[in-house]
């Protein structure tokens, strides 16, 4: 088990939160469905999903301590028995929240639209 600090993807990753009150939760089962599909386009945009719920909590599927949940539901203000999707681009900024499951294509889009989505891009494309 290991902590997940936020701060410390700054200028690394863009984090996808997941909370959740437990892996029963339809909104949050529905959730994983939509990104089930998807790996390989969360790697491409360096993006780590984090999943924050009642009982255990994971980072890209690494199982994280519970203080590390309780200070990313502290941070966001989100309820053990709420479910939201949080969006955290790289310079560590809230990009979108959504309180219901959202499909992984428009979450991509949104990161794809961000200036410095554009320069990875290109910068990748010249490799």
């Amino acid at each position: 088990m290991s902590s997940f600090n936020l701060s410390s993807q700054k200028w690394q990753n863009r984090v996808l939160l997941v909370f959740a009150p437990s892996v029963n939760n339809h909104d949050y089962q529905q959730q994983m469905q939509l990104f089930d599909q998807h790996q390989n386009s969360f790697i491409n945009r360096d993006l780590v999903l984090v999943q924050v719920l009642a009982n255990q909590s994971y980072a890209n599927g690494q199982l994280i301590d519970e203080s590390s949940a309780a200070n990313l539901r502290n941070r966001f203000g989100v309820d053990k028995e709420n479910f939201r999707v949080i969006l955290v681009g790289k310079d560590g900024g809230v990009k979108r929240q959504d309180t219901t499951p959202v499909k992984a294509k428009a979450i991509f889009e949104q990161i794809d639209a961000m200036p410095m989505r554009q320069q990875e891009m290109q910068e990748r494309g010249r490799k």
